[in-house]
């Protein structure tokens, strides 16, 4: 672990020439190690996994909220555009391809890497979004054509509903995102299935 580039994080190069770079962004309370396990969804990719550095309670986050559900939106475009700058950031200093940097976001991950497609078109081209609300919409709506998006929800999630799904989905189609949504039979919590789509729609975009 580092914290050079102005975010503690883990960088592992990747094992395959070419290969894209995921982008790996934990929800709340977690750090730079958790979603490191779910590299092996990319084969030979490389990772990039920063903690994020707002403190809830002790737990880290990528931008702060007044309540569940309820973000501080000042605080997430700020967060958001320091993220993005990081990327670029950790693109020149590892050598990778900035281009073709993969988001794989859980829950706050998974928000703050819209909010990056959202307010940084051409940051991250590629997101696959696990357990996402609506982060923001900006006005004007940017053009995000070209943006690849696998949006997986589950049905019986407590903090993020079908409804919310479908607007996260509608805004990013909006956009001019190209959008996939599947939905698991679970929670706020991970299941098998995620990872099944996830690698799947991976290996597509390759």
């Amino acid at each position: 672990m580092t914290a050079e580039l102005g975010f503690p994080h883990v960088f592992k190069p990747a094992q395959t020439p070419g290969a894209p770079t995921l982008l790996l962004l934990h929800g709340t309370g977690g750090d730079e190690h958790d979603m490191l396990p779910l590299g092996g969804l990319a084969p030979g990719a490389a990772l990039l996994s920063p903690r994020g550095k707002v403190l809830e309670h002790g737990m880290p986050r990528f931008f702060r909220r007044l309540a569940e559900g309820v973000f501080d939106v000042e605080d997430l475009k700020f967060r958001a555009n320091e993220l993005a700058d990081f990327v670029g950031a950790a693109a020149a200093h590892y050598g990778f391809d900035p281009a073709r940097v993969i988001a794989l976001g859980y829950s706050n991950g998974a928000n703050i890497a819209s909010a990056i497609m959202l307010l940084r078109p051409g940051v991250l081209r590629r997101g696959v979004l696990l357990r996402a609300m609506v982060p923001l919409e900006p006005e004007p709506l940017p053009s995000i054509d070209g943006t690849r998006v696998l949006i997986s929800n589950g049905r019986m999630d407590p903090i993020v509903s079908p409804d919310e799904t479908e607007r996260l989905a509608k805004l990013l189609q909006r956009a001019g995102a190209d959008v996939e949504v599947h939905w698991q039979p679970a929670g706020h919590q991970l299941m098998p299935g995620d990872f099944a789509v996830a690698k799947t729609w991976l290996q597509s975009i390759e």
